[in-house]
């Protein structure tokens, strides 16, 4: 029996979030630049979308780009822009036919012009689309994301819209970028490191961690259904106890 089938089908995570890791170290394996191992990525990316999507994930968030990847060398920047535009144009055909829905989070005005176009056309042209949310993390970083929620709160308190008492937790989420979008269940890592690395701290407070050292565009399937089936066999508590976990259970049945 393959991993796939010994998945609950009920259990299957609303949310799932990927730190895309080790295109670099693909490459170099193969005694190629570090652009052969991004174009390489795309296919992981790919059947990734294809597999979530049969399995009835809802939401699939991929860590694409940071805010910290403008600092590599402009040639291999440049190589990754211009793959995201070229994935845009070849890939719509393929979400429109797997009726995925795309978004994007992070500082898109940073991006180059094209970029930034090819990615809110597609988003316009899927925006019907009712299976699978595919959401594209592009100049991102949380504490980037955090400073923006925190400047926008402010903004709210000198207009007379928020009185300083009444912020919580909710209101920082609802000035997230990702304000529409659930936490992820799950957060998977490829390629052996075993840190976050910027990326949605504040959404994964409570989200289970799974880290393979499966290099990014060796990533299929099978290593997605391995990371799903690890987090079925877990308990999530949410800082309650074992005990107070099977008394909830217990009464929902």
């Amino acid at each position: 029996m393959s991993l796939k089938e010994k998945l609950d089908p009920n259990r299957i995570p609303r949310h799932i979030a990927i730190i895309m890791d080790g295109n670099g170290r693909w490459a170099k394996q193969r005694g190629k630049l570090r652009v052969f191992g991004h174009e390489n990525g795309v296919k992981a990316v790919r059947a990734t979308i294809e597999a979530a999507s049969k399995l009835g994930v809802q939401y699939l968030t991929l860590y694409a780009f940071s805010t910290e990847n403008w600092q590599r060398p402009k040639y291999e920047v440049d190589a990754l822009m211009h793959l995201l535009i070229r994935s845009l144009h070849r890939e719509l055909a393929n979400l429109h036919e797997n009726n995925i829905r795309l978004h994007a989070i992070g500082d898109l005005d940073s991006l180059p012009k094209e970029a930034a176009k090819g990615m809110q056309d597609a988003i316009r042209k899927t925006a019907q689309n009712t299976g699978l949310n595919l959401v594209l993390a592009l100049s991102y970083s949380a504490r980037w994301e955090l400073a923006q929620a925190i400047k926008n709160i402010a903004a709210a308190i000198s207009k007379g819209e928020l009185e300083p008492g009444n912020i919580d937790e909710h209101t920082v989420a609802a000035h997230l970028t990702t304000r529409q979008i659930p936490d992820p269940d799950l957060l998977i890592r490829t390629s052996g490191e075993m840190r976050i690395s910027n990326f949605l701290l504040w959404q994964i407070a409570y989200t289970e961690l799974f880290f393979t050292p499966t290099l990014w565009p060796d990533f299929n399937e099978e290593t997605l259904c391995e990371a799903i089936y690890e987090y079925q066999h877990r308990e999530r508590r949410f800082g309650m106890t074992s005990e107070q976990i099977g008394s909830e259970n217990h009464t929902e049945l």
